[in-house]
């Protein structure tokens, strides 16, 4: 069958409390599967794990005494290696983004010697570019497109140097949700310098596949929670020569070298559950999970694609209504790649009384919150903005629900 949109529905439990939820990219919804994986683990990590037997000359004997736990973040590695398609080793986990890319900032250290420069997005999430900033001699910035969002590859060719050490740059933008070009700017980069490509692909994971080799990048950031799944984060490492390159965080070896303190087991046993309900969306995909993943993002992919259309159509015929980085002579005829992510302001009404009205309709979605590239096109000078975002399960009843909604303020 395919993209069934109420099948997939039925796997989550959540939406029976009869709210529409649009606020995806805030608060994702979980899935029954990640749940209740997420509760076996929490039950079964202090176990003892049972000692399977052995047969043969060559077989591996396990370690007796362990604790089950330790399959869970085994299991996490493999899931999150097949879903960017690397390597289990090569895989680096934290509790959230922010403390992964702070703890990258310290290991980067010594590359990031005087003299060195980083080029960095504006586009990138708040905070991103702050923790880099101050890592390098000279820092760069690739400014986006203010009309429609985009982040233009060509100007990486003159600020791509010899110095350059390293380049940050988003996948899609969280808000707007144009995509970049990584694989373009990967190649500039290898032209130019012998930098490594760092992508947070925090917003683009949860609408396609990801694929580290097709990119050219060299790390790879996201979060499971925007999955659907557990606070777990992730750092994926082009390959295991770049560790012993970095400065270590503990005593640990490869992905071990970079990860402080431990992390919940039972948070752990939700990420191959999470990345399992990924690869199973389109039912009729086979094979490895990666091939799975690869059918069932495609799909999702595709089916999002015809809701966000419809989704940017019907808001655009509303009068008052101004779609970010979409509608205005800025962004006309713009043909830029977007995930199903939608801000926008209604013209004389505060986006509290928005929120509050969508609210009261029973449509769940989000204020706008502080951002560098919202702020530079002024997305939040004149009372705010919404953003709505797309999830597997949303249907088009949502956004014609949406759209009588917004079409009583405007």
């Amino acid at each position: 069958m395919g993209y069934d949109v109420y099948r997939v529905r039925g796997l989550y439990a959540s939406l029976a409390d009869g709210w529409t939820y649009l606020n995806g990219h805030e608060l994702a919804q979980i899935p029954e599967k990640v749940s209740s994986g997420v509760a076996t683990a929490f039950r079964t990590s202090p176990l003892v794990a049972a000692v399977e037997p052995t047969h043969g000359n060559h077989s591996r004997a396990q370690a007796a005494g362990l604790p089950a736990g330790i399959a869970h973040d085994q299991a996490a590695r493999r899931a999150i290696a097949d879903l960017v398609g690397a390597d289990a080793d090569r895989v680096v986990l934290g509790p959230n983004k922010e403390v992964l890319l702070r703890q990258l900032a310290t290991a980067l250290t010594p590359r990031l010697r005087r003299g060195s420069a980083v080029v960095l997005a504006r586009s990138l999430a708040r905070g991103v570019a702050d923790i880099f900033a101050t890592q390098a001699s000279t820092v760069r910035y690739a400014e986006p497109d203010l009309g429609t969002g985009e982040l233009p590859t060509w100007q990486f060719h003159d600020i791509v140097t010899g110095s350059t050490r390293l380049v940050v740059v988003p996948a899609a933008h969280g808000y707007i949700g144009t995509h970049t070009d990584v694989a373009a700017i990967a190649d500039i980069t290898r032209q130019h310098s012998r930098a490594w490509l760092v992508v947070d692909a925090t917003d683009l994971a949860p609408y396609q596949s990801i694929d580290i080799d097709a990119w050219g990048a060299d790390i790879v950031l996201l979060d499971c929670a925007t999955l659907g799944g557990p606070q777990i984060s992730a750092m994926i490492m082009r390959d295991t020569s770049m560790f012993p390159r970095l400065k270590p965080l503990s005593d640990g070896e490869g992905a071990a070298s970079l990860e402080v303190g431990k992390l919940s087991m039972g948070l752990l046993g939700g990420v191959a559950p999470t990345i399992d309900h990924l690869a199973d969306l389109d039912d009729t995909a086979r094979g490895t999970r990666r091939n799975r993943l690869k059918t069932s993002m495609k799909s999702l992919n595709t089916y999002l694609a015809k809701l966000s259309e419809h989704l940017v159509d019907s808001l655009s015929v509303l009068d008052q209504v101004h779609l970010v980085g979409i509608t205005g002579e800025a962004a006309a005829h713009s043909a830029a790649h977007r995930t199903p992510r939608v801000t926008f302001i209604v013209d004389g009404v505060d986006a509290s009384t928005v929120h509050a009205r969508l609210l009261a309709n029973g449509i769940v979605t989000e204020q706008s919150p502080p951002d560098p590239l919202l702020a530079e096109m002024g997305a939040l000078d004149a009372g705010g903005a919404i953003t709505v975002s797309l999830s597997p399960f949303n249907t088009t009843g949502d956004i014609d629900q949406l759209l009588r909604a917004v079409a009583s303020l405007a």
